[in-house]
């Protein structure tokens, strides 16, 4: 199983913050760094220094970085017009020499939209957008050179589009795609996606969402790789997994009903669960980003037996 760290910079981090981790996670070994693309805090913190925009994030790592795989998980539909989006992963592909990932999702938080002057229309709205979204941004993306492309939907046209820069990965970066994978989403996954992920659920319940997808993705022919994230709290004896679940305001026994969490062999243990189910990639949610032992603790005793 591969496994990436995933992060919540809304929740207070500048880019120096971010550099530190995605430093690390280059170092020690894991196969990633992803973030979160999010313009407001969530519960009871301060947010401060206050919000990083997730692209620019990604062109900066683009440069200070050389090997793990760099990504969004996910950028709402709400934030970017998809050509724009586009022009931008293209980009930051090049600038990362071919390492980027594009995860994709319709939005869902309400409150930053308001705080920042975003539209945010109602749930089915915004799921159409996305959609039109996707379709736009695979098209793009895999245009060959001198060609152009057009697309006529509800929400967006695009006319002689000369679909350029082109990424350095081809046909394109990987795009990803989660949610509940109910019949539209699945379907839409199973047509564009690359990967589906399901993100902070239960074994049980991780497995019927990617039942869902794997069914769709059957009729179109097409391999998906299934992934999973899970909030990560891990400590080598009981006062440092306390010290861990405290500095990110949870409790350790709701943390290891509902994340990756205990001992090193407990953490092992949790994703052998989900590797039984067919997920092959866990991004482990990392929340305290000011330690740095957590990430080289399961570095040494977790990912060699993952």
């Amino acid at each position: 199983m591969q496994l990436r760290i995933f992060t919540e910079p809304q929740q207070g981090a500048s880019y120096d913050d971010l550099l530190r981790v995605a430093t690390a996670t280059e170092d020690l070994g894991f196969d990633a760094f992803f973030r979160s693309d999010h313009y407001l805090k969530m519960g009871d913190v301060d947010g401060l220094p206050g919000p990083t925009d997730a692209w620019l994030t990604l062109a900066a790592l683009a440069r200070d970085t050389t090997r793990i795989r760099l990504g969004t998980l996910v950028s709402p539909a709400t934030f970017r017009l998809p050509g724009v989006l586009a022009i931008s992963a293209a980009q930051v592909d090049a600038m990362s020499g071919g390492r980027v990932e594009i995860g994709l999702g319709a939005g869902w938080f309400g409150a930053e939209h308001k705080a920042y002057g975003i539209p945010f229309p109602d749930t089915a709205e915004r799921f159409d957008v996305f959609a039109e979204q996707v379709e736009i941004i695979d098209g793009l993306l895999t245009t060959p050179p001198g060609q152009t492309y057009s697309f006529a939907g509800t929400h967006y046209q695009l006319t002689d589009s000369p679909a350029l820069p082109k990424p350095v990965q081809l046909p394109r970066p990987p795009i990803i795609l989660g949610g509940a994978g109910k019949k539209r989403g699945a379907k839409l996954a199973a047509t564009y996606a690359d990967e589906f992920n399901v993100a902070f659920q239960g074994v049980e319940e991780t497995e019927t969402v990617l039942n869902r997808v794997r069914t769709a993705a059957a009729e179109t022919g097409r391999e998906l790789v299934y992934s999973a994230a899970q909030v990560l709290c891990c400590g080598l004896e009981d006062a440092e997994l306390a010290r861990r679940a405290a500095a990110i305001g949870r409790d350790v026994e709701e943390l290891r009903e509902n994340g990756a969490a205990g001992t090193p062999d407990q953490v092992v243990a949790r994703l052998q669960r989900y590797a039984d189910i067919g997920v092959t990639r866990m991004y482990l949610q990392v929340l305290d980003l000011a330690d740095l032992a957590h990430l080289e603790l399961v570095a040494r005793e977790v990912l060699p037996q993952v």
